[in-house]
């Protein structure tokens, strides 16, 4: 059992956040390699991040992170961070527009 298994076992109240994106055609794999990059650092960082998984549409370059976190307030401690100003300053270029996010807690 991994670490994000062990965590929602013993979790009740996990908050499920989808990030969507519109990349711009052919800068897919820029915004791949910048998600892992991202994820690693959360990893390492985050408290209350447990994991994320990156989807693409096939017939399209959109894409849709989503993350697991223990509560909505470690979500919004990282969307209030240097590190995610940082990241979505840098990652503005390969986007052709504003990204959007939903959040889904259980129960609500």
């Amino acid at each position: 059992m991994n670490t994000g298994e062990r965590e929602r076992e013993n979790t009740e109240s996990l908050v499920n956040v989808g990030l969507y994106y519109d990349v711009k055609e052919g800068m897919e794999k820029d915004f791949e390699k910048m998600f892992s990059g991202v994820i690693e650092y959360l990893k390492a960082n985050a408290e209350g991040f447990i994991e994320a998984k990156l989807y693409k549409d096939t017939s399209s370059s959109e894409y849709l992170i989503l993350s697991l976190w223990k509560t909505r307030e470690s979500f919004r401690d990282f969307m209030e961070s240097r590190a995610f100003h940082e990241t979505t300053t840098s990652g503005k270029n390969l986007l052709k527009g504003q990204p959007f996010h939903r959040i889904f807690i259980p129960g609500e």
